[in-house]
Formats: C-alpha cells, structure tokens, sequence
C-alpha cells in the first residue's frame, strides 16, 4: 500500500475544510447588517410563541419519550445495514451475533409496546 491510496481522501477532507471556513468567512462580508425586531425573533412557523405549555402545564414526556424510541430504532437499522450488505462474508458467528442483536431490540420493542409507549393520545 502506498502513500497516494488516500490522497483522494485528504483533498475531499481539505476540499470540505476550505469550503467551511469560506463560508464562515464570506458571511459577515456579504450579510445584511441590520437588524430589526422581526429577525431577533424566534421563528415558530407563523404562530406567536408562548411562555408556557398549552393548557399552563408542563411538556408532555411522551414528546421526548418518542423521539428517543425514533433513534433507538434508527440506530438499530444503521448496525443492520452493514450486516445485509456483507452477510455472505461474514460467516456463522456474524449470524449468530445479529441474531441476538435482534432478539434485544425486539424484547426492547415489545416492551415499550406492552406499556403503551407507541400509542398516541
């Protein structure tokens, strides 16, 4: 293996680098300098935003609590992808290891489901 098998990989690394910092750099040369009441506000898709929750309470957990089952499944589907890609090379073992990878997600997956977790009021 040579030293030139990862110049393509340095120049896209400094090919992104200089493209970021030209951006940051570019930005206060060309952007507006003025600003006014409406940009220092917070955008909340056309509706006036309120100090507190709707109804005077707190936010909903079940929001968060959704949101983290979104990425645990997500996750799971990024250690699956490379597994289905490369499943012919990999062997028993491999097989062996995706499938209680799958067992624990699944007993995860039952039971958020069981306590009523994927239901939305």
């Amino acid at each position: 293996m040579n030293g030139y098998s990862y110049a393509p990989l340095l120049f896209f690394l400094a090919l992104g680098g200089g493209f970021a910092a030209f951006s940051v750099a570019i930005g206060p040369i060309t952007g507006r300098r003025r600003y006014n009441r409406a940009k220092a506000d917070a955008y909340e898709c056309g509706i006036q935003p309120s100090p507190h929750a709707e109804g005077g309470g707190r936010v909903p957990i079940k929001y968060y609590l959704t949101a983290m089952l979104f990425i645990i499944f997500d996750v799971e589907s990024v250690f699956l992808f490379p597994f289905a890609v490369a499943f012919d090379r990999m062997g028993l073992f491999a097989l062996v290891e995706m499938v209680l990878f799958i067992i624990t997600v699944f007993v995860a997956y039952a039971y958020v489901w069981r306590r009523g977790g994927l239901e939305w009021d």
